[in-house]
């Protein structure tokens, strides 16, 4: 007895020493190698590129305004320069393109152009601190977003 029960503690040792360490990171493997992926597309398609910096000053911007923090709203869109004319070149190139209603390339430069337009109104209002201008233009922003959406993405 003394002996199966010592050889199932060195199974169980032998499991848990190598067994377990691959498979705990194998998922972790292939979840970089998505990411990996999403980054290297991203590089060679500005729109996805703008989308994922757009996605991650939002999700700093949505805390600032809520708090009157005009300094961090600044910071946050700070990373976005730059980015429209890297995306209207891409359309232009062919480098992007629009999954949905491709023929309204147009249209979608023209929502393009009057968003950051807004992004600069937004930035205006954060350097003076204006609170309910930030607010209501990162409403206007938001709502931006999912027209351009609607309109121009697969779902």
């Amino acid at each position: 007895m003394r002996k199966k029960t010592g050889m199932i503690a060195v199974i169980a040792l032998i499991v848990s020493v190598v067994v377990m360490p691959r498979l705990l990171t194998a998922g972790q493997g292939e979840h970089q190698h998505a990411q990996q992926e999403q980054r290297h597309q991203q590089g060679k398609n500005p729109l996805l590129e703008e989308m994922a910096l757009l996605d991650n000053a939002f999700r700093e911007i949505v805390s600032a305004v809520s708090l009157g923090e005009g300094e961090r709203v600044h910071n946050a869109l700070e990373a976005l320069h730059g980015t429209m004319e890297k995306t209207h070149a891409g359309v232009h190139s062919g480098a992007v393109r629009i999954p949905k209603n491709a023929d309204r390339t147009a249209e979608f430069v023209n929502m393009d152009t009057e968003f950051h337009g807004d992004l600069e109104a937004l930035a205006q209002s954060a350097q003076t601190g204006n609170q309910k201008d930030m607010l209501s233009l990162t409403k206007k922003l938001l709502d931006g977003c999912v027209n351009c959406h609607q309109t121009f993405r697969k779902p």
